[in-house]
């Protein structure tokens, strides 16, 4: 996706905006709702990684066309979303408001705040410092 941005939105976020959503009652009743926790370029991920978990990370951006010919179950498709994403991130994020989002689920977490929250259970190869 090079320096596009992702949204990104932790599970339990999505559980406490769904009940949001229906606290409005029929506010929302024949629409698409969107909803994102935080709005990031690969690189801002791996910073907020190398930070939280203390070894570097790196972000490899690698082209749509290249992912679609890594040749596993997928490829293609997943090929095109992150072509979509990477092409009309202005119209994709968009949809995706992190104001309304939070107007939803006050506890609304950014990625950091989830991170921080959740890097214990992030396996770590053995050595993977040093490497």
């Amino acid at each position: 996706m090079g320096d596009k941005k992702l949204p990104g939105i932790a599970v339990e976020d999505i559980g406490k905006c769904a009940y949001g959503i229906f606290k409005k009652g029929g506010e929302f009743i024949g629409k698409t709702v969107g909803i994102a926790g935080d709005h990031l370029t690969g690189a801002q991920m791996a910073a907020a990684f190398t930070e939280a978990l203390g070894q570097e990370v790196r972000y490899n951006s690698v082209s749509p066309e290249v992912y679609r010919g890594l040749g596993f179950p997928g490829a293609d498709d997943l090929g095109n979303m992150f072509q979509f994403k990477r092409d009309f991130e202005e119209y994709f994020c968009g949809a995706r408001s992190l104001a309304f989002a939070r107007s939803l689920n006050p506890s609304l977490q950014d990625f950091k705040t989830w991170l921080a929250r959740n890097k214990s259970a992030i396996p770590i190869a053995p050595g993977a410092a040093s490497a």
